[in-house]
């Protein structure tokens, strides 16, 4: 066995950053035993080397110079752990010309540049490990990429955004959407600015790099059918409950004949389901092969020491060499044919939960109904409470309807008229159902 030293660097010094740093400087030992080499963190590239930071380097590892790492030959693995997409383009190109292999965490980057990324790596004689880009701590993508390699996938659903599923077991708890999101930020679990976590786009990039892997499947992510929770309401969380739901926010790829089903959308659960117990800022994935059949898997989805986790096992496979191999023969983002293609939206069919704001005066419920019916769509059960003391306008109920399968194109139509018919007083609400 080859017991000389690997020098490995990190581009940022970040809440992961710091963490593999922390990993690299003090479980050496654990990690020469779990790579057969010793592994010294030779550089940290940040942009500010002043900056008050909570972990203390050895003397000459921090600089704010790329080309450090760029042309010290003796630096063969890059753990690139910052954040956006064309700077981080930028420099993974850059860190693969140089003769490296890369770890990232960057799920936008990959979204949205894969192929080329990983067309420059090929290219190049290169490898990218990206563990660390979907769900933090669990170990998905090795998982799929090597674990579960002999089954094809018919199914993938998960909860991938630990910000998200914070906020939600805080409503269910009681809490208004604004109060959770606050409580979520303090907790540092969310971004000053939530938009990309609460409007879907963070668990639909994600996806998007779940389905190249599951199913061999390049979709945009931008094509992908995405609803946030940024909709929703505590009375929502109180009507699913009644009915034996929890609301989750799912991603969801199905296969159906030749074609891949995909959508981001807050979804009613069953209880009793896996994923309706998942709570608080975890993270979990329902995985069904044609062998192994349903696999479960649950962990913390981001924070420090799960990513960093995440990344520590794409630095040791890329030092003892096993992503170079994985890598090359996955073929991922590649130009073999797709072995299916994308779903158009309009043609999923599910269960809905519908809830209208409605007048509360004749004939509404049926006017409704019609509405539905003229679409093709059977009511499974209709819900309406009485209107109490507290209720801001005695005049306007809620009206929530559950239906069975139904045809997502007649739905946006149906709601489309509902909406125009003068019976409800806002948007109505409308959320996919789990059984």
């Amino acid at each position: 066995m080859d017991d000389g030293k690997v020098r490995i660097a990190l581009i940022g010094l970040g809440t992961v950053g710091t963490g593999v740093a922390q990993i690299l400087l003090e479980d050496s030992d654990r990690l020469l035993c779990r790579s057969g080499r010793q592994i010294e963190l030779a550089k940290v590239v940040v942009r500010d080397v002043d900056k008050a930071r909570d972990i203390t380097l050895p003397a000459g590892v921090l600089t704010d110079n790329l080309d450090d790492v760029l042309k010290d030959d003796s630096i063969t693995v890059v753990a690139q752990l910052v954040g956006g997409v064309d700077t981080a383009r930028e420099i993974m190109t850059q860190l693969l010309s140089s003769g490296k292999d890369v770890v990232t965490a960057n799920k936008a980057l990959l979204a949205s540049h894969g192929k080329q990324m990983f067309d420059c790596a090929r290219g190049l004689g290169r490898s990218i490990a990206y563990e660390a880009s979907v769900a933090g701590g669990i170990p998905i993508i090795t998982s799929l990429g090597q674990s579960l390699a002999g089954n094809r996938i018919q199914s993938l659903i998960g909860i991938l955004n630990g910000t998200c599923n914070y906020i939600i077991t805080k409503m269910e708890r009681g809490a208004d959407y604004q109060v959770a999101v606050r409580d979520a930020q303090y907790l540092g679990y969310a971004e000053a600015d939530p938009t990309m976590d609460v409007n879907g786009v963070d668990t639909v990039q994600k996806l998007s790099i779940l389905a190249q892997l599951a199913f061999g499947v390049s979709v945009d992510w931008e094509d992908i059918p995405t609803d946030g929770i940024d909709r929703l309401e505590t009375a929502d969380m109180a009507f699913a409950k009644e009915m034996g739901f929890r609301i989750r926010l799912l991603a969801r790829a199905e296969v159906h004949g030749d074609q891949l089903d995909l959508s981001v959308s807050p979804t009613l659960v069953r209880h009793g389901r896996p994923l309706a117990d998942v709570r608080d800022a975890f993270n979990a994935i329902s995985v069904e092969g044609d062998y192994v059949g349903p696999v479960f898997f649950r962990g913390q989805g981001a924070g420090r020491e799960p990513t960093a986790s995440a990344v520590m096992s794409d630095i040791i496979d890329s030092v003892v060499g096993r992503s170079q191999i994985t890598f090359s023969s996955l073929q991922l983002w590649g130009d073999r044919p797709a072995a299916m293609s994308m779903r158009e939206p309009h043609r999923s069919v599910c269960r809905f939960y519908l809830r209208f704001m409605v007048n509360d005066c004749p004939g509404v419920l049926s006017r409704i109904s019609g509405i539905l019916g003229e679409q093709g769509i059977s009511i499974s059960s209709v819900m309406q409470h009485e209107p109490t003391p507290d209720d801001e306008d005695e005049h306007t109920l809620p009206l929530v309807i559950m239906t069975y399968g139904a045809n997502v194109g007649a739905m946006d139509e149906a709601i489309k008229r509902i909406d125009a018919s003068g019976d409800v007083k806002a948007a109505s609400i409308r959320m996919r159902v789990l059984d």
